[in-house]
């Protein structure tokens, strides 16, 4: 099951603060090179490189899917690839960036204990870090997802296989950018409430991001069955609609010394 553009930008306003929000972050003062890791449909690289018209932007992320709608950005400062961190990491280009953003994309990578290093190597002198990813772990819909999985008949469709989110907890993040020299450090975990009307509501949400992995693993009937189960999971989790739902995210950002 490949990943739905459509489908995700449902909760394109939700989905924007959080980008907003690290935008804010960043100077302008000797920016001239920055890529976005994970730019889905490229639609906010568009607008960073427009909020900083002097530099040149990359916009990567594996997805064709996500990134079709892309060219329709493109212009003389700003071009998209088809690539992954995975490919762009392992690069042994002599490429540096002054600005490596990416935001809600890095949860899909595994390691952050080596990717986070990994990343911060490839900057310039004064070079800018800003990551956003969603707290997975403590995420309500998350936690039913992953309950759920774990259970039957659906552990047998997936053959056991459920995915673990990679992040770390907030003093690590801190202490890997500090190590490999990053300061002004900013972290901030912050709660983005979602005002859902109905539990059909919630699983739109969480249906365009971190479904998709498990839905790819199983038949049409599989599917359904699975859909079922977790609407009525989450009907059972918020009793009473409309009702807030909590989203954490964590906000990352620091400079190379």
């Amino acid at each position: 099951m490949p990943w739905n553009p459509d489908v995700y930008n449902q909760f394109k306003d939700i989905r924007y603060q959080p980008f907003f929000d690290l935008m804010v972050l960043i100077s302008d003062k000797g920016l001239k090179k920055a890529v976005d890791i994970g730019c889905g449909t490229g639609e906010q690289t568009r607008i960073l490189s427009e909020q900083f018209p002097k530099a040149t932007f990359v916009g990567i992320d594996p997805s064709p899917e996500m990134l079709a709608k892309s060219k329709a950005f493109e212009r003389k400062n700003l071009h998209f690839e088809n690539t992954s961190v995975e490919a762009f990491i392992a690069d042994t280009s002599p490429q540096q960036w002054d600005l490596l953003f990416s935001n809600a994309a890095l949860q899909w990578s595994n390691d952050h204990e080596a990717l986070f290093p990994q990343l911060i190597a490839k900057l310039s002198d004064r070079g800018q870090f800003a990551v956003q990813m969603p707290v997975q772990h403590e995420n309500l819909l998350n936690k039913l997802l992953y309950e759920l999985v774990q259970e039957k008949p659906f552990v047998a469709y997936l053959q056991g296989w459920k995915r673990t989110s990679p992040l770390l907890p907030i003093d690590q993040y801190a202490q890997l950018m500090f190590e490999h020299g990053l300061q002004d450090i900013q972290i901030i975990q912050k709660v983005y409430p979602i005002i859902a009307d109905d539990a059909d509501n919630l699983f739109d949400f969480i249906s365009g991001s971190a479904l998709v992995p498990y839905l790819e693993r199983m038949s049409p009937s599989e599917q359904q069955l699975f859909i079922d189960a977790f609407k009525n999971r989450i009907q059972q989790a918020f009793k009473k609609f409309p009702a807030m739902y909590a989203f954490k995210r964590l906000l990352l950002y620091g400079k190379r010394t």
